[in-house]
């Protein structure tokens, strides 16, 4: 019951990324999208989207994992998640809104 809190975040993320997947970039902040254009909007959703879920399923997974095997070795797979969707979230910002900010 201890990983519940952990659990409903991964969960949230992935709810924000699957709206991003589907082109709605709302949910991303306004200084973050401020640069998109009109034309890259969907391809920068999907991008966000991409990284976001990543790194709501690592959650997810090691709040699963965490709830049946009780391991800190577990929270490896969050981290290596975590890395790998800031990686292409910090791409898509890159390429679609031209810097970080």
């Amino acid at each position: 019951m201890e990983y519940i809190c952990l659990l409903l975040f991964g969960v949230l993320l992935l709810i924000a990324g699957i709206q991003n997947l589907k082109g709605n970039i709302s949910t991303i902040h306004g200084y973050n999208r401020r640069k998109v254009s009109k034309a890259d909007a969907p391809k920068y959703g999907k991008a966000m989207g991409l990284g976001t879920s990543m790194i709501g399923i690592s959650i997810v997974l090691t709040g699963i994992l965490q709830m049946i095997f009780d391991m800190e070795s577990i929270f490896y797979l969050a981290a290596v998640g975590v890395a790998i969707g800031l990686v292409i979230l910090l791409y898509a910002q890159f390429k679609y809104n031209k810097g970080i900010f």
